[in-house]
């Protein structure tokens, strides 16, 4: 009998064991692949792949030709002129006259009963004829970039070499030789190489020896056109970055350097010079492979004096000048409020003094003079913060790159929530977005919440994989899940969290023009407002998240339309609400779980909504699905109460 056993047993680890486990993880891959396709938003984001691709500027990539076959393959683009948001202004069943005109770009409006129509020039199509008319169909301009003009036929092609004009289908290394400035042309297996002449440099030789940039380089009128990881810039006049957006007539003209050309620019205060490229057939930007200009050893430090006795000599001297603000006395309750006017980002006081003594007319001595020793207290804390929902971006850009790229400060309370096992040695890595509201309180989704890891958050930047001066790593002291948190696997409920942060000598969060704190709604805002995300796109199977920030336009949309049955149905409850995209075919899913969904009113920014769950992203009649701050005022006030 027990031989029987035995012998049953063996047969069962030999043969059943294994062919379950193999079942087990074909189910799991093909569950893996079902949420990839429809790039659900309902679980934690992963940056496990958001780092650098490995190539250098310069080196050839082995099958560069397939490559770019694979990526200007356009067989799933659709060819007619329809908006993949159009859906929204139906769903919304937006109402309205023609009084003031909602048509753009000249278009002529139409009464019918109490709704409008807008009958758009040939060249502009759209609800309100918001957009460029499709001329670059599929194929249009084989493996090369289709441009837009602003003239008829309204684009013209450009072949990226090894293809050849007038198709760009067909591989013809060094005919046309591509390599500018004498440079020589030298085939390659079909591919090609420029040598280029002394002193000249970029994958065509465009670049000459005294390229370089100055500053963070928003004069910067050079051509280099790679990025730091060797890929190619696009144009900006590319169909791919325009033709869903705005007509791009207006853009091309710019005082900002930019036009119909592919070199690098900074038009939005950047650190440095920028372009877009297109990977893995998405939009996607980086910086630029240029060169800074170097600091001439003779310059020397100018000492500016003043015999006005009204300015005191008390400002500290830094490498980066920074703007004092006058110091203004601390509210005792460290409320935030957007009816405040007056923000003290940093104080002479809190600076110390610097006594500049000129030893001779060519260099400066600098004798600092240590600041007091204060022990911190909240009076000395909540000097900061007096203000909310006021973003100071360091440069407003045209909104036809909105949806793209965020504006350095223009999202300064976007908070990258980041995870580790708890008790491990591991690095942080990010797995949310999140709002903050307070100096030590960040808001989020309470799905990206897990006992079992320990959490911190960075605020102030906007590149995940790389350390930037403006960021702020602060370790959060306790998580808050909402007490009526259900998730099912068909919707989210209540889906909201808290994230106390550990305060350092009294401090939590520090406000600098890139890290300050978004207001809460204190009333709703009207179906049809649009409202802004942003994150970093990153979902829990996401194979593309950015790993720079990204925001985008959403609408919102009523309850009664995103109930109905084509929509979600019975699903929503009054904690949630619906927001569409209004732009299409740039990346339906800037922001990821747990982050900010703000609106505007008055100049203040209000986090209205928390990115919770969706079936998609952005396709029809499946807008995503936000938490609804309003609701649960009372539960944030109670939570966050007696603290700053």
């Amino acid at each position: 009998m027990n031989l029987k056993l035995w012998l049953l047993l063996l047969f069962f680890c030999a043969v059943i064991v294994p062919a379950q486990l193999k079942k087990h993880k074909h189910d799991e891959h093909d569950k893996h692949a079902e949420r990839d396709r429809h790039g659900e938003r309902d679980r934690h984001g992963h940056n496990d792949k958001h780092g650098k691709s490995g190539k250098h500027p310069g080196k050839r990539v082995k099958g560069r030709l397939e490559e770019l076959k694979a990526e200007f393959d356009n067989t799933d683009d659709t060819d007619d002129d329809d908006d993949p948001n159009d859906w929204l202004f139906e769903l919304q069943d937006l109402k309205g006259k023609c009084s003031p005109n909602p048509c753009l770009n000249g278009g002529v409006c139409e009464e019918k009963r109490d709704k409008f129509r807008c009958k758009c020039p040939k060249q502009f199509v759209g609800r309100r004829c918001q957009r460029g008319k499709k001329v670059c169909k599929p194929g249009t301009c084989g493996t090369g970039l289709c441009l837009l003009t602003s003239s008829p036929p309204y684009y013209k092609c450009k072949c990226i070499p090894p293809f050849a004009p007038p198709t760009c289908k067909t591989p013809a290394p060094c005919a046309p030789n591509p390599c500018q400035n004498n440079g020589r042309c030298v085939s390659d297996e079909g591919d090609f190489k420029c040598v280029c002449p002394a002193g000249f440099s970029g994958q065509y030789c465009q670049v000459d020896p005294n390229d370089c940039y100055e500053g963070d380089g928003q004069s910067y009128r050079g051509k280099v056109s790679e990025t730091e990881e060797g890929d190619e810039c696009l144009d900006w006049n590319s169909n791919f970055i325009l033709d869903r957006g705005y007509f791009p007539s207006t853009g091309f003209a710019s005082s900002e350097g930019l036009g119909p050309h592919n070199f690098c620019r900074n038009p939005d205060g950047d650190k440095k010079p920028w372009c877009f490229v297109k990977k893995n057939k998405r939009l996607r930007w980086d910086h630029c492979n240029v060169r800074k200009c170097p600091t001439p050893a003779t310059t020397t430090q100018k000492i500016v004096t003043t015999t006005t006795k009204a300015q005191p000599t008390t400002a500290a001297f830094t490498p980066k000048a920074t703007t004092l603000q006058p110091t203004i006395p601390a509210k005792t309750d460290a409320s935030i409020t957007p009816e405040s006017t007056s923000s003290a980002q940093i104080t002479p006081e809190s600076t110390g003094s610097a006594q500049i003594t000129p030893e001779s007319t060519s260099s400066a001595q600098i004798t600092p003079t240590p600041p007091p020793q204060v022990r911190p207290t909240n009076a000395n804390v909540t000097r900061s913060f007096l203000t909310c929902g006021k973003p100071q971006p360091k440069k407003q850009l045209n909104r036809i790159y909105g949806g793209l790229k965020a504006i350095p400060g223009a999202h300064p309370w976007q908070v990258s929530v980041q995870i580790k096992p708890k008790g491990s040695v591991q690095g942080y890595r990010h797995i949310c977005g999140g709002t903050l509201i307070k100096p030590c309180w960040v808001l989020t989704a309470a799905h990206c919440i897990d006992k079992k890891h320990d959490y911190s958050v960075v605020l102030g930047g906007l590149n995940l994989v790389q350390k930037e001066p403006t960021d702020q790593t602060v370790l959060v002291e306790d998580t808050i899940i909402h007490e009526k948190y259900k998730e099912t696997p068909d919707v989210v409920y209540n889906d909201i969290a808290l994230l106390k942060l550990k305060a350092t000598n009294g401090e939590c969060a520090k406000e600098t023009q890139f890290v300050k704190a978004a207001c809460l709604p204190k009333e709703p805002f009207a179906d049809g407002t649009e409202c802004s995300i942003s994150g970093w796109g990153a979902t829990e199977t996401s194979e593309y998240g950015s790993m720079h920030l990204l925001d985008a336009q959403v609408l919102l949309i009523s309850q009664e339309a995103c109930s109905s049955n084509k929509v979600y149905a019975a699903l929503l409850d009054g904690g949630m609400f619906c927001a569409g995209y209004l732009k299409g075919g740039v990346d339906s899913c800037q922001g990821d779980s747990g982050g900010p969904l703000t609106c505007e009113k008055d100049q203040i920014h209000y986090v209205y909504g928390i990115v919770s769950w969706g079936d998609s992203c952005g396709e029809k009649n499946k807008p995503g699905v936000y938490t609804r701050v309003i609701k649960y005022l009372d539960w944030i006030n109670e939570k966050t109460a007696g603290s700053q």
